[in-house]
């Protein structure tokens, strides 16, 4: 099942890219890209085989999203996202029975699941209504918001959070066309709105909390794992951009009139930065692997895990990422410098890659993340948990 999955992934991913160009200019909600997906298995592969799921590893998880980014990064993007938050039911739900009921359906229907956890957003707000409750507010950026079957909701109930899951077919869920951001076209990440929307009891996977009550270690992962996530899909974006960099030179780059040579392929000065860019690459690529082998092995200890437990394995994922982001841009932007002056005609779409890694890895201040290792190193302090860190 493991490698029917990866080739699975590689396959759909060789699509992606021969469509690329064209899919990024229209920008379409991802539809057909998430049939794909669905069709191929990937959307169950983290699930356990109990339910149905392949079983597959975290890490070999975030390979598939690595594989799948090299041809399309939105639809990399929404693959991680998908994983995060529908496995997020197994370690944060209070009744087990009730995540793997979740799993089994999500396996079964093979669904694809989003959030609307934005924390930047004014909180969603739930109030009482006859025998359930009902549901308003907004989110600016809810990646998946056509495309997502269920969906995790924090919103404030009677000044006290709630955390639950619900079908986006209910009345009163509305996704907005209003993502128009230069990069990561096909993440469908526009706004949604609540409108009277019912939520019922069996909605909730946590009891209400007070604002401010520590959340369980194990309820945490979802943030480390987000940031892999980032760091995995930017990778993979950079994998696709140097693939289609060395294609371009291979078959089209005309070599410089003194380079000396026949062919493009043959100039030292591009041979250099080949190898330059391909040494980073493989190097971000190798630290991602470490930084996801470390986060599954804390996540593993279940209920017992603790808080420096987690933050140790953390600060793996956010080194990777500060590392990720860096390499990331600078190949996407670098592979210009080896293909040329006609490589950047609109009809090739290369520019897609610095865009989307660009777009996204604003998500959150990558400073912020490097302060984050920094004051582990020096002053052994473990980030303070939040989602974003």
């Amino acid at each position: 099942m493991r490698q029917h999955l990866f080739a699975q992934a590689s396959e759909l991913s060789s699509q992606f890219a021969r469509r690329g160009a064209e899919l990024d200019r229209l920008g379409l909600p991802p539809r057909d890209e998430i049939e794909a997906l669905r069709q191929a298995g990937l959307l169950s592969a983290l699930h356990a085989t109990e339910v149905g799921g392949a079983g597959l590893s975290w890490l070999d998880g975030l390979r598939l999203v690595r594989i799948i980014s090299r041809g399309e990064s939105s639809i990399g993007q929404l693959l991680g996202y998908h994983y995060v938050n529908s496995q997020y039911v197994y370690w944060a739900a209070a009744d087990a029975r009730q995540a793997w009921v979740l799993g089994a359906e999500t396996v079964e229907r093979q669904l694809y699941w989003g959030a609307a956890v934005n924390p930047r957003d004014p909180g969603l707000v739930l109030e009482r209504r006859g025998g359930h409750f009902v549901l308003n507010g907004r989110k600016t950026f809810s990646t998946g918001a056509h495309v997502s079957d269920r969906i995790n909701v924090n919103a404030t109930l009677e000044g006290k959070i709630a955390n639950f899951v619900v079908p986006t077919d209910r009345p009163g869920y509305v996704a907005h066309d209003d993502w128009d951001n230069i990069g990561q076209r096909l993440s469908d990440s526009g706004s949604v709105e609540f409108r009277d929307f019912p939520v019922y009891e069996r909605d909730f996977i946590l009891p209400l909390a007070e604002p401010f009550d520590p959340p369980q270690v194990q309820a945490t992962f979802n943030t480390p794992l987000i940031q892999l996530v980032f760091v995995n899909f930017y990778l993979g974006t950079a994998e696709g951009a140097l693939a289609a960099a060395l294609d371009y030179i291979r078959t089209t780059t005309r070599p410089w009139i003194t380079s000396g040579v026949s062919r493009a392929s043959e100039d030292p000065h591009i041979l250099e930065r080949v190898g330059e860019l391909q040494a980073a690459l493989k190097a971000s690529v190798a630290l991602a692997d470490v930084a996801a082998s470390a986060v599954e092995a804390a996540l593993s200890k279940g209920r017992s895990v603790t808080e420096r437990e987690r933050g140790d394995a953390a600060i793996e994922a956010y080194a990777a990422k500060v590392n990720a982001t860096h390499v990331a841009l600078d190949v996407t932007a670098k592979v210009f410098e080896l293909m040329g002056a006609r490589a950047t005609a609109a009809h090739y779409g290369f520019d897609r890659f610095w865009r989307n890694v660009r777009t996204h890895t604003l998500h959150d201040p990558v400073f912020y993340k490097a302060r984050e290792v920094a004051d582990f190193a020096l002053n052994d302090r473990i980030p303070v948990v939040s989602l974003y860190s």
